[in-house]
């Protein structure tokens, strides 16, 4: 009797001992390989399964005790069985047979107890016995039925705390991986949470933003250099919002301004104090650009189209008036007016129009193989007609030139919008010169002169659509600032480049590229050689050839004459 008593405290105190260590451990793993384990020994047996349930509602082994993985499976049936008609079931001692001579091994008891959390059951506990003459007395099943309660808290524990960690882990990878920068803010508005987003709009490692006030990191500033986050900060709105949002400017380390929307989840307690909140921000400086765009553009168009029309008007109305005769030559140089004002007018809308086919859906070409040269020569010669004795005109193409792929007419616009900036932009005169030569598979063009030249900080602005060079030259003379922009997207239509090279007071050279006609198939790209590193609007100077080979045509100024 005190034999029986004895042995039912140690196991009540092992149970106490395993219950402690079982709760401490939440990795799900280790914990069934404990469970398991103590379980087969407390019972002195030889062998021992868990299986839970998994997702399709079936049971599963996840761990065993003295048994290979691949030894696994010979435990289906019984598994089916049980899952069925529970621990009862007469079939269970048929099924642990047929298991034993599969595994050739001395299975001869077993004992299964469900794990059941509430109402719910989470598995099934299986120990096994080799030996015939032991088996399994009430004390033996009371104590299993405890120790089992203990092991399915303590799994479904450990299930929980997985899929916790998986959810966490998951989200942690939503987070990082979002396009929108994300970011957390404790109670002292402080960053605790940074993803990679956040640095790339803001230039901050997370490792020194982390610990760092929202307001110093962030910093929306508008366009005056007012912080907001300081001065007008959403999360401090009272009565507060759902979702309180802000947009502004953000300056990078790195210098560069960057148009934020940021948008916010703000947790509070009852009495509506902050108690922390998820920032979500966005780069909407392309929006921002796009709305600035449309505004100069009715900014730009309203003052261009008037101009012409308010000239065109005035001629007409001198034209229309009574009270004065006017000679042959006055009445011509007023009709002269309006002409070129309706030609100019004309020329505005043309652009105006290539403007919208290229926002709808891109430019068409009608590609054919022809000259450069000379298309470049019949450009130039009506240039060289109706210009000054101030320019001189060269053409200098290598001689064997061979025929590029393109649309000519968009091409023959190309040259004219450049020939007229380097006159426009050449208030001196000087020399103008259009040439190109063979580079490999593609055909480098330019068109340089020697005017007023572009400031290095302006070279990558000058495609812009309505950018025009920051001088007194350029706000002096006509023009919405499109022509430099057209030219840009019919080369790149074409799969070529442009770039321009530039020195203030010394001139500038706008350099393109063209495919020749012999490789015009879509899928070769030209390789442009000096612009393959540059931007779109820049690149290292390219050199023409300075052989023999070359071919220069000079081209004078007097109306009606030229010298090749």
């Amino acid at each position: 009797m005190l034999e029986s008593q004895d042995r039912r405290l140690r196991q009540r105190d092992y149970l106490l001992r395993l219950a402690r260590a079982m709760a401490a451990q939440l990795d799900a793993e280790p914990l069934l390989n404990l469970v398991i384990a103590q379980a087969v020994e407390l019972l002195a047996g030889n062998y021992g399964l868990i299986a839970l349930i998994n997702p399709a509602s079936m049971l599963e082994i996840r761990a065993a005790y003295g048994l290979p993985a691949s030894g696994w499976p010979a435990f289906n049936d019984m598994l089916r069985v049980l899952d069925v008609e529970g621990p009862q079931s007469p079939r269970l001692g048929g099924e642990l047979a047929t298991a034993a001579n599969t595994l050739n091994l001395p299975l001869r008891q077993a004992v299964a107890l469900p794990l059941v959390v509430g109402e719910e059951q989470v598995g099934i506990l299986i120990v096994l016995r080799a030996a015939l003459n032991v088996g399994f007395t009430n004390d033996d099943r009371q104590l299993l039925g405890a120790f089992v309660d203990f092991a399915a808290i303590a799994v479904n524990n450990a299930q929980l705390y997985a899929e916790a960690v998986t959810e966490r882990s998951r989200l942690d990878e939503i987070i990082e991986q979002s396009a929108d920068g994300m970011m957390m803010l404790d109670v002292r508005w402080r960053i605790i949470r940074f993803n990679a987003a956040m640095e790339r709009l803001t230039g901050w490692p997370r490792a020194e933003a982390i610990g760092r006030p929202c307001a110093e990191v962030l910093a929306i500033h508008n366009t005056q250099g007012i912080n907001l986050c300081l001065t007008a900060c959403p999360l401090q709105v009272y009565p507060p919002e759902a979702h309180p949002a802000i947009e502004g400017w953000v300056t990078h380390r790195d210098g560069h301004e960057l148009y934020v929307g940021s948008s916010y989840s703000a947790t509070r307690d009852a009495a509506g104090r902050f108690m922390g909140a998820v920032a979500n921000v966005r780069d909407l400086t392309a929006q921002k650009r796009e709305e600035e765009l449309q505004s100069t553009f009715i900014s730009v168009m309203s003052h261009e189209l008037k101009t012409p029309v308010a000239i065109i008007k005035g001629y007409a109305g001198t034209l229309r008036r009574t009270d004065v005769q006017f000679d042959e030559s006055t009445h011509q140089e007023l009709l002269t007016g309006i002409e070129e004002e309706a030609d100019r007018l004309g020329r505005l809308i043309g652009d105006l129009l290539e403007v919208s086919r290229m926002q709808a859906g891109g430019l068409r070409l009608h590609p054919s193989e022809w000259d450069l040269a000379e298309l470049s020569g019949d450009v130039v010669s009506a240039f060289a007609a109706t210009s000054d004795d101030r320019f001189e005109f060269q053409l200098r193409f290598e001689e064997a030139l061979p025929a590029v792929y393109g649309d000519a007419e968009r091409i023959r616009m190309v040259l004219n919008n450049l020939i007229s900036n380097a006159i426009k932009y050449s208030p001196n005169g000087g020399v103008v010169r259009v040439g190109g030569w063979q580079d490999g598979t593609h055909v480098m063009a330019y068109v340089s002169d020697e005017g007023i030249g572009i400031a290095p900080d302006e070279l990558t602005k000058v495609f812009s659509p309505f950018y025009r060079v920051d001088n007194r030259l350029a706000r002096e003379t006509q023009g919405a600032g499109l022509g430099l922009y057209l030219t840009k997207a019919i080369i790149e239509a074409h799969g070529g480049r442009i770039w321009v090279d530039s020195t203030l007071g010394r001139g500038s050279r706008f350099i393109w590229t063209l495919p020749v006609a012999a490789l015009s198939l879509p899928e070769v790209k030209p390789e442009v050689g000096p612009a393959a590193a540059a931007t779109d609007s820049t690149a290292p100077a390219a050199t023409a050839p300075d052989s023999g080979n070359d071919s220069t045509s000079i081209i004078k100024t007097t109306p009606n004459s030229s010298e090749a």
